[in-house]
């Protein structure tokens, strides 16, 4: 998990940065309305990117671990079956996609209550 955070950290500030120099360029403007935009705009992407992405997100994956990723089953069923590289239907046998080997994975690493 720290390298994940480490790798992305400079991407995070860096965009989180530019977006609240922008929107705090709406302040400068005449329009009221403008102006309120862009207060909360800023002051939203700049809690979104220290206080969620920096502390909360990291923290929540490490004390959750597996259970993060953990996806109910009607959810699952109700969910489409996407294939990302071509090709990858091709081995499939009984042309469920990949829901026997997903649910397979997911009864492996059931979160414990």
């Amino acid at each position: 998990m720290a390298n994940g955070l480490a790798s992305t950290a400079r991407v995070i500030t860096a965009a989180a940065a530019i977006m609240v120099f922008v929107f705090g360029a709406f302040i400068l403007g005449d329009e009221r309305a403008i102006k309120m935009f862009g207060l909360g705009l800023a002051a939203a992407v700049f809690l979104d990117a220290t206080i969620v992405r920096m502390v909360l997100v990291p923290a929540t994956m490490e004390l959750l671990g597996d259970a993060n990723w953990w996806l109910p089953r009607w959810l699952d069923r109700v969910l489409p079956t996407i294939h990302v590289e071509a090709g990858a239907d091709d081995d499939d046998d009984d042309g469920d996609g990949d829901r026997d080997e997903r649910a397979r994975d997911r009864r492996q690493h059931q979160p414990v209550a």
